[in-house]
């Protein structure tokens, strides 16, 4: 039996992309703590601003692509854009560690920012489609939380390459990116039937309509369901990239804490909680649609719910204490909410159009990311990180109200929706003929 038939398979594809997605956030994130390594060869770096554009490069890039490579994504084998993903990004690592110019680096970021966005509509896409009844939100999320170790392990960054260079902490993981492309080419298939012109899966005789990139925009922008989740995303993405990039510096002036301790409680403890709240959300986002279609709904909106008091607290605490447990709470929560984007997405949009949807979704998250870390910066010294903080947690309500009163799914995949309505047809063109 080949390997892709054995019903573990599935979970194999979740570990498999598992360790790309570690790979893919480690690999962005972690010229962030290299910044004073670098400058020492690249002077040009030493300026907040221009450091500041070689972040922001990648973002840019990245949230504007990711649209047109989930068009790509339904419409050409996804195992073969992961690998290659993979493998450019992987090699543009490597090459970093030969730069000598600010110029070069800029380019190399943009060069990643494009093969970074063929990854997560492509990953998310195939495992929803690998688990088309239970485990669909723990397979995501458990495929979530390789992001989050990515994010965490590209913090110590900084520390390889002080104990090497940072040039060899570019190749070194540049190299294990294109050796791990290598052995998704061996490992990774892509789901059975995936492509064909006909639903065989679900013996339905009418056939699959071949789509432009135009008519599936059209289709899925269409659908008022799908602007209220490109909404929730992209709100929730707001103190989401917050976390990131600015709750270090939050503890720092909160609770008067060196950076070397305030950063990896910072970052610990989302990704930790994060976890966590990924495996707690998944099982039961699982369970509960069962009983009720709108269980990864209920689910997704519970976290929601969590993030908000979260918000509020780790915005004016100043104690360690209470901000670490407000911070945890938070995670829990993102978590929750992370691990049901996709499973909700399922219930409205098509596998036809389900990676180009999502890569929508990414696209305004990551630019909301931009723009929030930029405002973010502009606001900390007018009127505080902390109230910041807190404010968020008001636009959290508004996301989660209108998630509640709009989102009323019809089944929890819109392929067995769409299934339903044509054997209907077929049943009433074969009543007619008689």
């Amino acid at each position: 039996m080949r390997l892709q038939d054995k019903k573990i398979y599935p979970w194999i594809v979740v570990g498999l992309l598992w360790v790309v997605a570690l790979l893919n956030y480690m690999d962005r994130q972690m010229l962030s703590t290299m910044q004073g390594n670098i400058a020492e060869s690249i002077p040009a770096l030493r300026n907040a601003e221009a450091f500041g554009a070689l972040m922001a490069i990648f973002l840019w890039v990245y949230g504007f692509c990711s649209p047109f490579s989930g068009a790509v994504a339904d419409r050409v084998s996804r195992k073969w854009l992961i690998v290659g993903s993979l493998g450019v990004w992987s090699a543009v690592t490597y090459l970093m560690g030969y730069c000598d110019s600010l110029q070069v680096l800029m380019w190399l970021r943009g060069i990643m920012g494009v093969s970074e966005a063929l990854y997560i509509p492509s990953a998310l896409s195939l495992i929803a489609d690998f688990f088309t009844g239970k485990g669909r939100s723990l397979a995501i999320g458990l495929h979530m939380t390789g992001l989050y170790c990515g994010q965490a392990l590209g913090g110590f960054g900084a520390m390889v390459a002080g104990n090497w260079s940072w040039q060899a902490t570019f190749h070194w993981f540049g190299i294990i990116g294109v050796v791990y492309a290598f052995v998704l080419i061996f490992l990774l298939h892509e789901k059975s039937g995936y492509g064909s012109k006909a639903r065989t899966e679900r013996k339905v005789s009418v056939p699959v309509k071949k789509e432009t990139v135009i008519q599936s925009f059209a289709v899925v922008f269409s659908s008022i369901a799908f602007w209220v989740i490109l909404f929730f995303f992209a709100t929730i993405s707001v103190p989401g990239w917050a976390t990131k990039n600015w709750l270090p510096t939050l503890f720092h002036d909160n609770l008067g804490l060196d950076m070397n301790w305030a950063g990896p409680m910072a970052t610990l403890t989302i990704a930790v909680s994060s976890f966590i709240g990924v495996m707690i959300g998944g099982p039961i986002s699982d369970r509960w649609v069962k009983k009720n279609v709108r269980g990864r709904i209920y689910t997704s909106a519970i976290g929601m719910a969590m993030m908000i008091p979260a918000l509020v607290f780790v915005g004016l605490a100043h104690n360690a204490l209470l901000s670490v447990l407000a911070g945890f709470f938070f995670g829990v929560g993102y978590g929750m909410f992370d691990a049901n984007n996709m499973p909700i997405l399922c219930q409205f949009v098509s596998s036809r159009q389900r990676a180009m949807a999502y890569g929508f979704m990414n696209s305004l998250g990551v630019i909301m990311g931009a723009v929030t870390t930029q405002l973010l910066g502009g606001l900390a010294d007018s009127i505080g990180l902390g109230s910041c903080f807190a404010f968020m947690g008001a636009i959290v309500v508004v996301a989660l109200v209108l998630q509640l009163v709009v989102l009323r799914p019809k089944s929890d995949d819109k392929d067995d929706e769409e299934a339903a309505a044509a054997h209907i047809a077929d049943a009433e063109a074969e009543t007619a003929q008689a």
